[in-house]
């Protein structure tokens, strides 16, 4: 997109001087973005031309007036001009600073952007994960599509970015990129976090997200029904992959632990537990949070027939794990195989732990909450709205015992007359 430039001379009327004369103004319009500042001429106001911006007849007086003007028409030209050379992109604010003469350091989005980047990424498998680093990373080449879709720009000073610039980016990913709602929102939410980074650095006055709102509509978590998860387990495959991804897959309904935790434990995980049984004592790595894990049958036999693979020794390693996008791919194989309803994903495992295993067989959810190394019992409770079944199993023990009450002590409903 071209960047549309226009410049206006007019007289504000309004400010009449004590000579009865008006001054005239300078109007500078970049894609929609005004700047004025005044020319220090005034003149008569019977004497100035508003649809020719200039001054009417051919007076000596009008005549010096008029090259006044177009000498500033030629100071903007020229500062369009130098931007360009020195590869400045050309914005309300940079013209502005051209034609004031302000040669502070411009600000620039992308430099900030990667700067921030750069240290996530020194700091990766200290305090962040891979996968934060990939979502910042994808952040950022969104943004700079954005301004070179929006502006045909790839940077911009952050003072020019406003709320409109916040509008435009949301309605950017939304129609272009085509991304759901709560894409979208974390996506801004990554940009609000530069922009935090600019104000707590002084480097903006003002917060262009300040009327901006946004909310992450709540997903109806997919999870398998235990009568799926034993047809799975029980189903043989000839393809040794597809049999190991299987039983990661089994194992993680069974610990509720994500993928890169489980990829990550290693015999030092398991522990006794107060019980005097073997527990899974790890941190997850999103959120490091402790999870306690008191270990399963099926989850321990799991453990025991991968405890000499050649992967588990060298690694030391408690499972041999693909890498995430084989998991997937493989999963999605197996779910065409098994003829499951779900489009199979290592997540969908977690979740099954969270609901079929645990809370649809009694689980309290500040266990479930506990196990599964939530910060806050809130999260948990996404799973138990889900739980149809739950629900209604709760209300027949309720049933039961109403009845039962009802037996003992009959209170019979009598009839409206």
């Amino acid at each position: 997109m071209k960047t549309t430039i226009s410049l206006l001379f007019y007289a504000k009327k309004h400010k009449i001087s004590p000579q009865g004369q008006v001054p005239i103004y300078t109007r500078i319009t970049v894609d929609g973005k005004r700047f004025e500042s005044s020319t220090g001429i005034y003149v008569d106001y019977d004497k100035w031309s508003l649809e020719k911006g200039k001054m009417k007849n051919t007076t000596e007086e009008s005549r010096l007036i008029n090259n006044h003007l177009e000498t500033i028409r030629m100071q903007v030209h020229e500062a369009q001009v130098e931007l360009l050379q020195k590869k400045i992109p050309i914005t309300i604010q940079s013209i502005k600073n051209q034609l004031l003469g302000i040669t502070g350091k411009s600000r620039m989005l992308v430099g900030i952007f990667q700067d921030h980047n750069n240290k996530i990424e020194s700091l990766v498998h200290q305090e962040y994960a891979p996968g934060t680093l990939q979502r910042y990373k994808t952040s950022l080449k969104h943004t700079v599509d954005f301004m070179q879709w929006k502006h045909n720009i790839t940077d911009i000073d952050i003072a020019e970015i406003d709320h409109a610039f916040i509008m435009d980016y949301e309605f950017y990913l939304r129609s272009v990129r085509k991304c759901n709602n709560n894409t979208t929102v974390k996506y801004l939410k990554n940009f609000k976090k530069i922009i935090r980074i600019c104000l707590a650095n002084g480097w903006l006055d003002r917060d262009p997200f300040v009327n901006y709102k946004s909310k992450v509509r709540e997903v109806e978590r997919e999870f398998l029904t235990m009568e799926q998860v034993y047809q799975l387990q029980n189903t043989q495959f000839q393809n040794e992959q597809h049999t190991l991804v299987k039983d990661i897959f089994i194992f993680s309904c069974f610990t509720g632990l994500a993928y890169i935790d489980v990829k990550n434990l290693t015999k030092a995980n398991i522990s006794i537990g107060i019980d005097a049984k073997k527990w899974i004592f790890t941190n997850r790595q999103k959120t490091e949070t402790a999870s306690r894990i008191p270990l399963l049958p099926i989850a321990e036999q799991l453990i025991q027939k991968y405890e000499t693979h050649p992967y588990t020794v060298i690694q030391n390693k408690l499972l041999p794990v693909f890498c995430n996008q084989k998991v997937n791919i493989y999963l999605k194989e197996i779910a065409q195989i098994c003829n499951l309803p779900n489009k199979l994903t290592f997540h969908i495992a977690r979740h099954t732990f969270a609901t079929s295993v645990t809370l649809s067989n009694g689980v309290p959810i500040e266990t479930v909450s506990k196990m599964l190394g939530h910060k806050n019992i809130r999260t948990t409770q996404h799973y138990a709205k889900i739980l149809d079944k739950k629900v209604s199993d709760d209300m027949q023990l309720l049933l039961d015992k109403l009845e039962q009450q009802t037996k003992t002590t009959p209170h019979p409903i009598q009839k409206s007359k």
